[in-house]
């Protein structure tokens, strides 16, 4: 991330005011190489290709927080080949991990991964290793530690379907999984931020905690995260869940998170009321039916309407309701910054005139 917008983000945290309203995005393997023009696999396999397409997207955009930023991962594979899950990569499309739990009574017999060496793991960290000095040249640096969450890691290793089953028929079993991929989790944040120092941040995706109840968000949810998001001090504790987010806005602060990137389909205010006050929102357009397949005219009028649906703009840094999806061109990018742009200085000014 860029030194002076980690430090803004820094200052949001700390409750500061900036004399901007931010936009940020997260990028990665969904959107960066064919905004780039290299084949999925291509992006995965070349450090160089890697490399080179990041530093392009953060020099193209150079206003815009991009979180992460210079991202090192595999796609939904990550985590999931730390198990041993058989991975599937395909030339043009997103990577796929195959189940390996036929039940969750499974679950007790699956290893303790070594995050120095198993799976991807080791390529991820040396892909970072190797790039460092050319990520620092560019004025960034390494500020996350990223991992999906432990529901999402879950599914992947039982299948959906079969881990909210178990969720619901085999809550022992179920919590026997989640302590061991959450204790997972924290070995790897914790062996992110070892091998780099200048971490502070940690990133955890999981939409998974989307699909459950309140009793079961507080029994099988808030415990795991709140062990994730303590296990590093770091200063920024992020949550990417675009799915469905009530459930969630209302417990951030018991999870131990401070910044919360949530579905388009929840209005700012919304989110707001149910989050309080010290929370940073990160949202909130609709990604593939806006971002991706509008026009320039439908993403100004989406960013429009999001700054219409909340009074108070602090705290907020405007983006998709997601990551960046497929397909997203770099005319519906500029459409969106000079959007805010211009509804902040609307903003400005009535503001000075009603003062």
């Amino acid at each position: 991330m860029r030194n002076l917008y980690w430090n803004d983000l820094v200052s949001l945290v700390d409750g500061k005011k900036l004399n901007y309203q931010p936009v940020g995005f997260i990028v990665d393997s969904p959107w960066i190489p064919g905004w780039y023009g290299i084949s999925t696999i291509d992006y995965y396999s070349s450090d160089k290709l890697w490399f080179e397409s990041n530093l392009k997207v953060v020099n193209t955009f150079p206003d815009v927080w991009f979180m992460p930023s210079f991202w090192s991962e595999f796609g939904m594979c990550t985590e999931p080949s730390a198990f041993g899950s058989r991975l599937i990569f395909l030339e043009n499309t997103l990577p796929h991990a195959e189940k390996i739990l036929a039940d969750i009574a499974d679950a007790d017999r699956l290893p303790q991964p070594n995050v120095k060496t198993d799976g991807l793991l080791p390529f991820m960290v040396n892909r970072l290793k190797r790039n460092e000095d050319a990520i620092k040249k560019a004025d960034h640096n390494i500020r996350f530690a990223v991992a999906r969450g432990p529901l999402n890691i879950a599914s992947f290793l039982l299948g959906t379907t079969e881990f909210m089953v178990a969720l619901a028929l085999d809550p022992d079993g179920s919590h026997r999984l989640l302590r061991k991929i959450t204790g997972f989790i924290c070995d790897w944040i914790a062996w992110q931020k070892e091998c780099f120092p200048s971490i502070d941040g940690v990133l955890i995706l999981d939409d998974i905690i989307g699909f459950v109840g309140e009793a079961e968000f507080s029994e099988f949810v808030v415990p795991y995260f709140r062990k994730i998001f303590s296990s590093t001090n770091a200063k920024v504790r992020f949550l990417h869940n675009d799915a469905d987010g009530l459930i969630t806005a209302r417990n951030l602060k018991e999870m131990g998170v401070n910044t919360f990137n949530f579905s388009y389909n929840h209005s700012m205010d919304k989110i707001r009321e149910l989050s309080g006050q010290g929370i940073i929102l990160i949202g909130n357009i609709p990604p593939r039916d806006v971002m991706a397949l509008g026009t320039r005219e439908q993403v100004t009028n989406a960013v429009k309407k999001a700054f219409s649906e909340i009074k108070d703009y602090d705290r907020i840094i405007w983006s998709v309701g997601g990551g960046m999806p497929p397909d997203v061109s770099s005319e519906n990018i500029k459409a969106f910054i000079n959007a805010v742009r211009n509804c902040s200085q609307i903003t400005l000014l009535k503001n000075s005139q009603s003062g």
